[in-house]
């Protein structure tokens, strides 16, 4: 810059003589002519060829032109580039960021599907905190203010591997289920684990203890999560522009004798789009539709036709609708400090972006009346089928293809052509031990969500590894775990090969053998799903599509589906 100055310096007298030049050919011809003696007249400057003359001045104008042009061009886009880095600070600074997970948790990541994809999991909470004047005043009273926020909403976003499908699972938050032990990030506050209804675990740890608690419940490894108040809820209805919602007859979720709160949701019957406190309203509703799950699907219902009013809105080409869009989501979300950044929120919105509406599958999953409180629930058993089918990475829909999964459709397997003599990420391993030479540790984690302990099986599986020849197997005298599935774990590269020959010896699938640094050794954690027996119980792999009815799916392209209104909440 200080060289390009000290060059302008240098021809501004030159400039100055070409303008007098020009104000004084502003007269007119004649007059010009008579000031300088004609084009090729004697006056004219540099004497002789006046037009050789004329070709120099305008391209000296011309090439200063040119350079003054790209100066102010470069200043402009030095200036855009400024702007847009300083806005693009200033939305970073919107968003706020907490731990990934902040429980105790042992759920391992999806291995990568034959073309190293992997799927992407997302929580997605909606907390009721009235921690502002804004969210008092959308959900509550003051003298609720400095209650410990609960997590109202909960829904499990699952991405799959090739990107094709998406599945979006909600837990109601009655459910009573094992929420694990959590240090709460900013407090320090140390959480024993508990059994409690789901949505008091975002008091005990923040949003990474609700992820931990999903872990465990679920088997299935949570990448990120996200969470929104009320106040963000408003705001990013009125960006969107409004969400269309469907009632089949009048509804007003308001107080009733013996039955107090409500949302304060009224409308008539029929279609409308909902923006602001009035879509808070309907998400806030529970009453008015009869049950906790029936919210879930209002909800669900949302949720789809949110998806489908943002695909049908050009956003990206008009750069007021993005800005206001961004400004609303970068305040309105706290997120996993992984993905704390507009670019990753971005690079992460483009990914969901790729799934079209008809294969995206809303559910909740089944469950059953508690029997210790009528008003809570309980998982019933199918839930542990759509866990598999997360964890397996199968699609909800059976709109995808039919091949095999984990293959490439010509029936080999994810490694190639076969894994042997590999640990599951195509590095070559160590050879197995002889089977006396190998110590393995059995560990009892059989009880589950819904079901106790089963009182010695660890002692039977040590048993029965002995037997085959394991002499070195023990077992684990501590408290029962809990596991969903059973796996063999093992702390350092050289004991994978024993890993798998345990794992092979007893018929546990290669995908339950894992590295894993919570194991000082080869470690047999007998999970809820080998309850009896010694030898591993044969898994039904779930299919495509093959969902339990009770899990009350919604397709994303629909748009049919009306909520009805429970009798006394209808005007």
């Amino acid at each position: 810059m200080t060289q390009s100055s000290v060059r302008g310096e240098g021809t501004r007298p030159d400039a100055v003589r070409h303008t007098r030049g020009r104000r004084a050919g502003r007269g007119g011809r004649d007059e010009a002519g008579a000031g300088s003696g004609g084009r090729g007249g004697p006056g004219a400057h540099g004497g002789g060829n006046g037009r050789r003359s004329g070709r120099r001045r305008t391209g000296g104008r011309r090439h200063r032109a040119l350079r003054w042009s790209a100066t102010t061009l470069a200043v402009l886009i030095l200036g855009t580039a400024g702007a847009g880095y300083l806005y693009y600070q200033h939305l970073n600074g919107n968003i706020d960021k907490g731990e990934r997970s902040s429980g105790d948790s042992k759920a391992h990541k999806a291995e990568p599907n034959a073309a190293g994809q992997t799927p992407l999991n997302i929580l997605l909470l909606g907390s009721d905190s009235r921690a502002s004047d804004a969210n008092v005043a959308l959900g509550g009273g003051k003298n609720h203010r400095d209650n410990p926020p609960l997590a109202d909403v909960q829904m499990l976003i699952h991405l799959a591997a090739d990107r094709k499908s998406a599945a979006v699972v909600s837990i109601p938050r009655d459910t009573r289920v094992d929420i694990p032990a959590c240090k709460d990030p900013d407090t320090g506050e140390q959480f024993p684990a508990t059994n409690a209804i789901i949505n008091t675990s975002l008091a005990r740890g923040g949003a990474g203890c609700t992820l931990a608690t999903w872990e465990n419940l679920t088997g299935v490894y949570i990448d990120h999560w996200m969470t929104i108040d009320f106040a963000g809820v408003v705001s990013m209805a009125d960006a969107v522009g409004g969400v269309e919602v469907c009632v089949n007859q009048n509804v007003w979720d308001r107080p009733l004798p013996g039955v107090p709160g409500g949302s304060g949701l009224k409308m008539t019957a029929g279609s409308h789009k909902v923006k602001g406190e009035e879509a808070l309203q309907w998400l806030r509703t529970r009453h008015a539709w009869g049950s906790d799950p029936l919210r879930a699907r209002a909800q669900h219902m949302y949720m789809n036709s949110m998806i489908r009013t943002l695909k049908s809105q050009n956003v990206f080409t008009d750069a007021g609708r993005l800005m206001g869009l961004a400004e609303a989501a970068t305040k309105s979300l706290t997120v996993s400090e992984e993905i704390g950044t507009v670019k990753k929120l971005y690079d992460l919105g483009m990914q969901l972006k790729t799934v079209p509406t008809d294969r995206i599958t809303m559910t909740t999953i089944p469950t059953v009346e508690d029997s210790e409180d009528k008003n809570h629930l309980l998982p019933a058993p199918d839930a542990d089928k759509m866990w598999a089918m997360l964890r397996d990475d199968v699609s909800f829909d059976d709109k995808g293809t039919k091949e095999k999964k984990g293959t490439g459709g010509d029936g080999k397997d994810a490694a190639g052509d076969g894994a042997a003599g590999q640990d599951g990420t195509g590095q070559p391993s160590d050879e197995p031990a002889a089977d006396s030479d190998i110590g393995v540790l059995v560990q009892n984690a059989t009880r589950s969500a819904t079901l106790g302990p089963v009182s010695g099986r660890a002692g039977d599986i040590a048993e029965a590894l002995a037997e085959k020849g394991f002499a070195k197997a023990t077992t684990d005298t501590s408290a029962a775990l809990s596991e969903e599935r059973t796996v063999v774990q093992y702390p350092s590269d050289e004991l994978a090969g024993d890993a798998r020959r345990v794992a092979d010896a007893m018929g546990i699938p290669a995908n339950a053998v894992r590295k894993s640094a919570d194991v000082s050794g080869i470690t047999l954690v007998v999970g809820a799903d080998w309850r009896d027996g010694t030898s591993y119980p044969k898994q039904k792999t779930p299919e495509a599509g093959d969902l339990p009815e009770s899990s009350d799916a919604i397709n994303g392209s629909d748009t049919s589906k009306c909520m009805d209104v429970y009798k006394p909440y209808r005007w």
